[in-house]
């Protein structure tokens, strides 16, 4: 039903954190993963959509509610036959914690069970020496929920980035990432899951965000560089190599840097003409990029929804998003809804991927 990330480096066998099994019966995962596409959806839907008995769907139900994972809405009247109770996920059933590596700051976001953003720091590298470091500001970020959420923790993501650039990224991920996966496991008592950052961000847009009901999209991270992903019946497919140029924001935030600006004030209505020249050949220059990419692609694999993600400012995603539609009308573009560290909330769906939904 929905895609599961290619698997991180480890699916924990053990319960922590959340009171729930690790390891559920596929039926439930079934039934979550139906109430993540569609929220507000009866019993009878759920069974008809699934093939399940209505006396399964009744005992699973009722289970997911008694756990706290599942909650019933008003009781919609008006119908022939008994009133339906739409179910929803509880927002409140379970948290996860995603972490990301950017060029000069670890960002840890915090997710609801719909992947609504609670909590989120960026951490620079500067505060981060000792190779328990991590673990540490991880602990914080726990130490700043609510007593009651902080049992309900799902579980860890971590977004590794395949080009680790900084020599301060190495030097905190260390040499081998299942020693560091271990060491965070053993300082907090908590599963942890790694995958790489790009991977993370597009699984993110199609668990939560604007690609939630999209099986097949091609999908662009914008950060420093620019990075892509295929996904193909909710698969998602990375190729032979990363796709990185330089036409990514590090070259705008450098020249906005020049000129005494900041990425964000590309939204602002008296940018300086020589800001303003400079970003609009920025997005001439990214769109070429895009557009090369995107019909290349299209002589290959039939898709219709082209999703970008950024933590760029919002204007500037949906300004490249409508410039791009001009250039290619037969596509639909869509900007990301996670702008708050997408790495970062991407990889804190990883342990909602393996503990409670269809792998």
């Amino acid at each position: 039903m929905r895609f599961a990330p290619p698997n991180p480096l480890r699916i924990a066998d053990r319960a922590s954190g959340l009171n729930a099994p690790s390891v559920r019966s596929y039926n439930e995962r079934l039934v979550l993963s139906l109430l993540l596409q569609s929220a507000g959806i009866s019993r009878l839907e759920i069974g008809e959509k699934t093939g399940l008995s209505a006396q399964t769907v009744s005992v699973i139900v009722r289970s997911l509610e008694q756990e706290g994972l599942v909650s019933k809405g008003e009781a919609q009247r008006g119908r022939v036959g008994p009133p339906a109770i739409p179910l929803s996920l509880n927002p409140k059933g379970a948290f996860s914690i995603g972490v990301s590596f950017g060029e000069n700051a670890a960002d840890i976001a915090v997710i609801d069970f719909v992947g609504d953003v609670q909590h989120h720091a960026a951490h620079p590298y500067s505060t981060l020496h000792g190779s328990g470091a991590l673990a540490a500001k991880i602990q914080e970020t726990l130490a700043a929920l609510p007593p009651s959420s902080r049992t309900r923790i799902a579980g860890i993501g971590l977004a590794a980035p395949n080009e680790t650039g900084s020599h301060r990224v190495r030097d905190l991920l260390g040499s081998d990432l299942i020693d560091l996966q271990a060491s965070i496991e053993s300082a907090l008592n908590l599963s942890v899951y790694i995958q790489d950052d790009i991977t993370a961000a597009a699984g993110g847009e199609s668990l939560f965000g604007v690609a939630r009901s999209l099986p097949d999209f091609l999908f662009f991270y914008l950060g420093s560089h620019l990075h892509s992903r295929l996904v193909l019946n909710y698969q998602i497919h990375s190729g032979r190599f990363g796709m990185s140029h330089d036409v990514g924001l590090l070259r705008l935030r450098e020249e906005f840097k020049r000129l005494g600006l900041v990425l964000e004030d590309v939204g602002s209505e008296t940018l300086p003409r020589a800001a303003a020249e400079y970003y609009a050949e920025w997005r001439r220059m990214c769109c070429r990029q895009l557009v090369g990419s995107i019909r290349s692609l299209l002589s290959f694999v039939s898709f219709k929804s082209v999703v970008i993600s950024s933590y760029a400012p919002p204007k500037l995603g949906q300004t490249l998003c409508s410039e791009l539609h001009e250039e290619v009308p037969e596509v639909q573009f869509l900007y990301g809804a996670n702008s708050i560290a997408p790495k970062a909330v991407g990889a804190a769906n990883l342990p909602y991927h393996s503990r409670f939904m269809v792998q």
